[in-house]
């Protein structure tokens, strides 16, 4: 692709339409710039030579011009000599000459024409170099923004799930102690249950021995009863 025809194309080319096909607009946006200042300095280096070579047919024309004028002088010498086949001869040269000049003449209004078209459509390629960067700006800054606010709604999830977690083991804290006061409770209690069935056991072997004197003290007297009774 050419130069000029590939600077058409970026021209007429839609740079909102080309980053809604994008896959990734940045990159396809950083490429656009990328391209089109690549075609700007192609192009401008293009138009330096397009003016350099237009200067060079103005001092031609110029030289001839001054050829011509020169033959003209001729001429008239040549007359004054009566000379007229000289001044003939002479007025030949610069008939040739002045063709010269309109064909270099015809050159340089082309030259022009492509020099003022040159310069039209650098400055729309700089008009829409301006608006991709621009675009770019737009959309560096959006996305940052959008990076900044998704980094805030995570720190506020963050502070909500590390929040909630502490409630739960505030919580679950909670339940702990009244687990640990409850199986505290229990200990106290089993440890009186077993020191009072121990000393309900001391109480019974004292009324067992108790019981146990009565019925021999009651089984002597009985005893005795017997014996002091006649036979």
């Amino acid at each position: 692709m050419g130069i000029f025809s590939r600077m058409t194309d970026i021209i007429n080319s839609n740079l909102n339409s080309l980053l809604d096909s994008a896959e990734d607009p940045e990159k396809m946006i950083r490429l656009i710039i990328q391209e089109m200042e690549d075609t700007l300095v192609e192009v401008r280096s293009s138009s330096a030579r397009v003016m350099a070579d237009r200067k060079t047919a103005s001092r031609q024309v110029q030289r001839l011009m001054d050829e011509a004028e020169q033959w003209e002088a001729k001429a008239k010498l040549a007359i004054s000599k009566e000379r007229e086949d000289l001044a003939r001869a002479a007025l030949l040269e610069k008939q040739a000459i002045l063709e010269d000049v309109e064909k270099l003449e015809t050159e340089l209004v082309a030259l022009d024409e492509h020099i003022e078209h040159l310069h039209d459509e650098v400055a729309q390629l700089q008009q829409k170099l301006s608006d991709a960067k621009a675009k770019r700006k737009a959309m560096q800054m959006r996305s940052k923004t959008v990076q900044t606010r998704m980094k805030v709604k995570r720190q506020v999830q963050r502070e909500v799930l590390d929040d909630a977690f502490k409630k739960f083991d505030r919580f679950e804290r909670r339940m702990d102690n009244l687990e640990g006061e409850l199986e505290a409770m229990d200990l106290g209690r089993e440890h009186k249950d077993l020191a009072s069935e121990i000393d309900a056991l001391a109480e019974d072997e004292k009324v067992e021995e108790e019981l146990s004197r009565l019925k021999a003290e009651m089984q002597s007297g009985s005893t005795k009863e017997n014996q002091g009774k006649p036979e």
